[in-house]
């Protein structure tokens, strides 16, 4: 009878193991199929954006069944470039017009204000540099701008570069808020005073070490230390809800600035369908997209990845 009672068992549990076995292959594949790939590790730059762009990137790959490492808002640009080249980051969103900054003097300038020809140039040069592969780009142009309080632009009738740098040579009171990077980047404020004949004194610069325009630009809204101008970006959400004006760049001095995801070959080789994840979700990013998914974190205080997932939720994407 116990004889018989252990065959039942062992036939059982054998019919479980086949039962399991055929629930692995019926779901796509063996349990060595099911694990998670990776690890891959995200980084971004340290500001609205970086923070939107790189909580996508991570949502995007946690739901495909990668296992990240999430080291978002890394730091600024010199940070995040390290981090890429040396393996401690293994995809970040960049900016197609940094390959001025990245690559200074390799290309002519007029290379990166177009942005079919700043895509495909900085796509070659990283490449054959670092072998960092760029994907596609989102279609806004996230540029460097000035934007100056609305008050003083409306009493002193400033409305482009031009008219600002007049303003200033005349001795107008004048003071910016900007970051570390925008200060002493060649592509940055230099090459606005380069290319609109005016120069700014230690005494007209207020820096901030985080390249965040939520903070530049509440600092010129508030006054801050005299404070009337900000270095800003061009898909801020934030800008009218802050009473401030974007100067227009008439003589079009900055470069093309598109977000683009770059990635480690050597992991994109081992993953290729990372660029099949992110290429149709940074396709969707358009300018009016960006600086309204920006707002809602610097305006209205949202967590970014709450945004980030809302806005793959809402589309399809998750």
């Amino acid at each position: 009878m116990r004889r018989s009672f252990r065959l039942i068992s062992v036939s059982a549990l054998v019919l479980l193991l086949m039962f399991n076995a055929a629930a692995v292959l019926f779901a796509g594949g063996n349990a060595e199929d099911e694990e998670l790939k990776g690890p891959v590790t995200v980084g971004s730059k340290i500001d609205t954006e970086g923070a939107l762009l790189g909580n996508m990137i991570v949502a995007l790959l946690e739901d495909n069944g990668f296992q990240v490492n999430d080291r978002t808002q890394t730091g600024s640009t010199p940070v995040v470039r390290e981090g890429i080249t040396t393996g401690e980051l293994d995809i970040y969103p960049e900016y197609t017009g940094n390959g001025f900054y990245l690559f200074s003097g390799e290309t002519e300038a007029d290379v990166w204000k177009n942005p079919d020809s700043a895509y495909e140039t900085v796509k070659k040069l990283d490449y054959d540099a670092n072998s960092i592969v760029w994907l596609q780009p989102a279609p806004a142009n996230n540029t460097w701008a000035i934007a100056l309080r609305e008050d003083l632009a409306e009493a002193e009738n400033l409305q482009t570069l031009e008219d600002l740098a007049a303003y200033i040579n005349n001795g107008g009171e004048f003071k910016i808020a900007g970051s570390e990077e925008f200060i002493s980047s060649e592509a940055a404020l230099p090459s606005f005073e380069e290319g609109y004949g005016f120069s700014l004194g230690e005494e007209q610069l207020l820096v901030f070490s985080s390249g965040n325009t939520a903070l530049t630009e509440q600092a010129a809204a508030e006054g801050t230390e005299g404070v009337n101008a900000a270095m800003a970006y061009g898909t801020d959400g934030q800008l009218a809800a802050l009473g401030l004006v974007v100067m227009e760049d008439t003589r079009g001095v900055q470069p093309v600035y598109e977000p683009a995801p770059i990635v480690r070959e050597e992991v994109l080789e081992m993953y290729p369908e990372i660029a099949d994840i992110l290429e149709p979700v940074f396709a969707s990013l358009d300018l009016k997209t960006l600086q309204s998914l920006n707002a809602r974190i610097a305006v209205n205080g949202e967590d970014p990845r709450t945004v980030a997932e809302d806005y793959l939720n809402s589309n399809g994407f998750l």
